[in-house]
């Protein structure tokens, strides 16, 4: 594990169509921390394959993570926090995001499928198909206890899930800056 950095990377994961935008612009704008969307850094071949309805691999994932992991590094560098979405449904994943040189923490957006299946239903503009979601739950593995981070119910409401999450994770209040 890379030394210890002061700065701090806050991931807010889960599925797709489980509030991530939302909540990590909610969180970002809260903490006046940089955000990042981890589609962003996807290459034109991974978008392809979602759009296509074709799920990502391990082998498709990594190139990515690893990405995200050197911009989250690079922000740390920079002195800067940062707030981001990313799916992270595996350990592996979330592992890879970890060697960051930051301390990087997990904000899990969990709920049940169907109401996170009709959440998808309804967004437009977005290249993974509502098709994906059964695969997508098929590899989440949830946030564990030895892991840093908390889990939030979706279904409150975006506000609640961030003062809930800024709380738990000792972020909340005045002149936070870590």
């Amino acid at each position: 594990m890379p030394a210890e950095s002061p700065r701090t990377a806050l991931v807010v994961m889960g599925v797709a169509g489980v509030g991530k935008t939302t909540t990590a612009s909610l969180l970002a704008r809260e903490l006046g921390w940089k955000r990042a969307e981890a589609d962003e850094f996807h290459p034109q071949a991974n978008i392809d394959k979602m759009s296509a309805g074709i799920p990502l691999g391990d082998d498709d994932r990594t190139p990515w993570l690893r990405a995200i992991r050197d911009w989250i590094t690079d922000r740390a560098e920079a002195g800067e926090n940062v707030v981001l979405t990313c799916s992270a449904l595996k350990r592996s994943y979330r592992d890879v995001l970890r060697e960051a040189n930051a301390r990087v923490r997990f904000v899990f957006l969990h709920g049940p499928a169907p109401v996170v299946a009709e959440r998808i239903g309804q967004r437009s503009g977005h290249f993974m198909p509502p098709s994906l979601l059964n695969s997508q739950f098929g590899d989440l593995e949830p946030l564990q206890s030895d892991e840093d981070g908390v889990t939030v119910d979706l279904r409150d409401n975006p506000e609640r899930i961030v003062t809930c999450a800024l709380t738990a994770l000792n972020l909340a209040g005045p002149g936070v800056s870590q």
